[in-house]
C-alpha cells in the first residue's frame, strides 16, 4: 500500500529513545508505571506526549501506542492510511467526522469508550481536559492533513 504521508521523521526519532516489543516475542506486559512518555513526533501539534506499548508504528504489523495531551489540545481534520482503533484511557476526546472542525457536530467521548475508523475517514479531536487515548492498528502509520497548512511541520 502506498502512503503519500507517514510518521517517518518523527517515529524514527521516536524509535530512538522507546524501546520496543516485537510480534516475535512470548509476550508484553507493560503497568501504567512502566510507561514511557516523550514528546509525539512534530507532526502532531505541540504539546502532547506518546508511549509506544507494542511494536513500531513506522513499520509494516501490529502496534499500540498511547497519546497523553494536555486540556485545550486540538488535531485538526485529517486522516490516516490504516484503520485507527481508538480506547480513551482517561480524561474525554470530543471527536468529529468530516473536513471541516464543526465542534458542535463533536461527540463527547469519555474514559472507557471505544472508536473505530476506517483508513482515510476525515475526523478532528479537541480536548477540554487532560487526556489519554490508546491507538492499536497496523502500520505503518501516518497522519495527513485535510488542509496542509495545519500541518505542524509545514508551519517550522
Amino acid at each position: 500500500m502506498r502512503i503519500a504521508s507517514i510518521f517517518a521523521v518523527g517515529w524514527i526519532g521516536l524509535c530512538g529513545i522507546a524501546s520496543f516489543a516485537s510480534a516475535e516475542d512470548a509476550h508484553t506486559i507493560i503497568t501504567p508505571n512502566d510507561v514511557k512518555w516523550a514528546p509525539a513526533p512534530k507532526i502532531l501539534p505541540a504539546g502532547a506526549e506518546t508511549a509506544v506499548l507494542f511494536g513500531d508504528p513506522t513499520k509494516e504489523g501490529l502496534f499500540a501506542l498511547r497519546l497523553k495531551v494536555p486540556s485545550g489540545y486540538a488535531v485538526p481534520p485529517h486522516t490516516h492510511p490504516v484503520d485507527e482503533v481508538v480506547t480513551v484511557i482517561s480524561g474525554t476526546i470530543s471527536l468529529g467526522m468530516g473536513e471541516r472542525a464543526d465542534r458542535s457536530a463533536a461527540k463527547e467521548l469519555p474514559a472507557g469508550s471505544f472508536v473505530a475508523l476506517p483508513p482515510d475517514m476525515a475526523h478532528f479531536a479537541y480536548f477540554d481536559e487532560e487526556t489519554v487515548i490508546q491507538i492499536t492498528t497496523n502500520g505503518p502509520w501516518g497522519i495527513k492533513y485535510v488542509n496542509p497548512a495545519d500541518d505542524p511541520q509545514k508551519s517550522q
